[in-house]
């Protein structure tokens, strides 16, 4: 089923063309959305389904999570996973900015298969493919064309969506790392000044992190206290959410810090796994060890890593010696 301009009708984002067709953006930039969806999907998983106009009942206990095949063994990144004591719905999502001219064959082929393997925990399936624009989507979809004109599958192209100020605000948020760079700065305002004005204040402040990151990586010459500024965002506003998040975000509790610091470890594994190939044990069992703000910095240094001996050696120029 084909989504247009409205949301009746992400995931992983591929960072290469299989037949080395040109995408639809450059490689960096590609890998540059992977942190803005994945923290967005991991903070709030209902995004996706305020994406494709439908809800299951449970959606608030939904988690966005990584799951693993066996024999054959690989890995699906984007899967949206119910709760582990009841049956129910797992949803597959791919955010695909680069044409992959093998992409249905590779989502429906590994779909099917993990199904299967795990019958007895669904009661059904759906895949979300959310793309830029239709120039982007694989050519040749003949030979899937019940999938692709059903209720089970659902293909979002951002840039027909409607206006970003009549949009839910996770879906929001997905739009604007889309539009042109002219338009970035002041949607990106508006976006703010709605959360202020729509959600709590500790979301709100979440959001304000979202955008000033979409902004560094829109704008690669701009700081963060530039792309702060961009945003109007005080300097009281800035210091208050990043204390927020270095406590645990609203308790401030130990272990609320851990959480967070725990999340960010295994979003970083997977994008280093898609970067530079499968991390081993031994280095993952590092990167696990870091602290909140190292894994920050980590996570702006591997957008420029080639291959594991860039990972190693910027673990091996930590200060601690980690």
């Amino acid at each position: 089923m084909s989504a247009a301009a409205n949301l009746g009708n992400p995931g992983r984002v591929r960072n290469e063309d299989s037949a080395g067709n040109e995408g639809f953006e450059g490689e960096v930039e590609l890998m540059r959305r992977d942190p803005i969806f994945y923290q967005l999907f991991q903070q709030k998983p209902t995004v996706l389904f305020a994406l494709i106009g439908e809800s299951p009942a449970n959606a608030e206990q939904y988690r966005f999570d990584s799951v693993a095949v066996k024999e054959p063994k690989f890995e699906i990144d984007g899967v949206f996973l119910p709760p582990d004591a009841e049956p129910g719905v797992v949803y597959f999502c791919e955010v695909q900015f680069q044409r992959d001219p093998m992409l249905y064959e590779r989502l429906f082929g590994e779909l099917f298969l993990y199904f299967y393997r795990n019958r007895s925990r669904f009661t059904d399936w759906r895949a979300v493919v959310i793309y830029p624009s239709r120039s982007t989507e694989q050519t040749e979809t003949n030979p899937y064309r019940s999938q692709l004109n059903s209720d089970q599958v659902h293909r979002v192209y951002l840039d027909e969506i409607q206006e970003l100020e009549q949009l839910p605000m996770g879906v929001a948020l997905m739009v604007l790392t889309t539009i042109d760079e002219v338009r970035t700065p002041e949607a990106a305002r508006l976006l703010l000044d709605r959360a202020r004005r729509e959600v709590s204040e500790v979301e709100s402040r979440a959001i304000m992190e979202m955008l000033t990151t979409i902004l560094v990586y829109r704008f690669t010459d701009l700081s963060r206290r530039e792309a702060e500024a961009m945003l109007g965002i005080s300097l009281e506003e800035t210091r208050f959410y990043r204390e927020a998040r270095e406590e645990g975000r609203e308790e401030g509790r130990e272990e609320g810090r851990e959480e967070v610091r725990q999340q960010q470890g295994q979003l970083i594994l997977r994008l280093l796994n898609r970067r530079v190939g499968m991390v081993s044990e031994v280095l993952a069992s590092r990167i696990m060890g870091l602290s909140i703000q190292q894994l920050e910095e980590l996570t702006e240094a591997l957008l420029d890593f080639q291959s594991i001996a860039d990972l190693e050696a910027w673990l091996k120029n930590l200060p601690d010696g980690i």
